[in-house]
């Protein structure tokens, strides 16, 4: 098993983070992982991506060129990154932002109202972990406790962000999980 997921989405929108509580949930347990980040010139309202690659067995290279899977928070990181996911891939979609996914027919899109989501659970800033959550339990790549797991591991000194972010961490799950 290997997959190859990039995260992107504006500097700010927490893209970074969902890769690393990726990255730590899959450590925990027991996968292979490669993380490589990459910045705008500016952060916070630049573009930040992440490529995340995660295996049982041993991986060649951090480089993701063609993506099993792309998060895109934001209507430019769809069109960067939506025309090399491969064949019968996945592309989450924030839709609270892009109203509508690629014009192609060979992927599976799954929107995501990320902000309003994170409304029911008590903060926009949990849009990005609503969205880590969904993609985890769309793909079966952590169950909530490993990614639940992740994000204090990720996190780990800011204990004051555990409350909220596992809240929309649990609100992504079921949103997956119950279609709504």
């Amino acid at each position: 098993m290997i997959t190859r997921t990039i995260f992107s989405g504006f500097g700010g929108q927490g893209v970074l983070l969902m890769g690393y509580v990726l990255s730590h949930g899959a450590m925990h347990k027991g996968l292979n992982v490669t993380f490589f980040p990459a910045y705008g010139a500016e952060m916070r309202g630049g573009t930040a991506n992440c490529t995340v690659t995660v295996s049982d067995r041993k991986i060649a290279s951090p480089v993701v060129s063609n993506p099993d899977i792309l998060v895109a928070m934001n209507l430019p990181s769809l069109d960067k990154f939506g025309p090399v996911v491969v064949k019968n891939g996945l592309i989450f979609l924030n839709s609270s932002l892009v109203k509508e996914g690629p014009p192609r027919e060979d992927v599976e899109v799954v929107m995501v109202p990320t902000l309003e989501l994170s409304r029911e659970v008590g903060s926009e800033r949990a849009a990005n972990m609503v969205m880590i959550g969904a993609v985890c339990a769309k793909t079966g790549l952590l169950d909530p406790e490993e990614t639940v797991y992740g994000m204090k591991s990720a996190l780990k000194g800011k204990e004051k962000f555990f409350e909220l972010n596992e809240k929309g961490i649990r609100r992504g799950f079921a949103f997956i999980q119950e279609g709504s």
